[in-house]
């Protein structure tokens, strides 16, 4: 199989998930080294393949049409994330992504792609099983998540809902 042959692989495989695929298994799946994945994934993504790396693996995105999405500035501890993401999510929100503002290194930004209460307990278990910093930590809990909804209504209802919790913060970003 050449690399092209792959690479149209790799896309037919995450079109036809409707979960993440890890690295290990794609190359599994196609018999290469999980480097040679991460290479192709690089390409693809040279290309304008809306391929996200999550923390469970790669997956094909689209945002869809009809929906809006807004970025929301907060802060709480770790204690609070699970609380503050759940907020997001029982409002109707999905949590694309998490974004730090760093004094030296500038915006660091990573997916998220978070959608269900599932996603919520997977990804702080990890935090606590890798015994690692989240990103907020390196800019005192200062953070920002790009939030996609139904609605501008859903997205009033998870800015009402994290105001009245106190993450929200509404000073304007430097």
């Amino acid at each position: 199989m050449t690399g092209e042959e792959r690479r149209r692989e790799i896309i037919d495989i995450l079109k036809n998930s409707t979960d993440a695929v890890s690295g290990a298994e794609l190359a599994r799946r196609l018999n290469v080294s999980r480097q040679v994945i991460v290479q192709d994934i690089a390409l693809l993504r040279a290309v304008n393949r809306n391929i996200l790396s999550t923390t469970k693996g790669y997956l094909l995105y689209y945002q869809e049409l009809q929906k809006v999405n807004r970025c929301f500035m907060v802060k709480h501890t770790d204690d609070e994330i699970e609380d503050e993401l759940c907020t997001i999510i029982d409002n109707g929100g999905k949590v694309l992504d998490v974004i730090v503002l760093h004094d030296i290194y500038g915006e660091i930004s990573t997916s998220l792609i978070i959608k269900n209460r599932q996603d919520i307990y997977d990804f702080v278990e990890k935090l606590k099983s890798y015994k690692t910093v989240s990103l907020k930590g390196l800019t005192g809990d200062l953070h920002l998540h790009t939030v996609e909804a139904d609605s501008e209504a859903a997205l009033d209802a998870i800015e009402k809902r994290l105001r009245e919790k106190q993450y929200l913060i509404e000073e304007k970003v430097r």
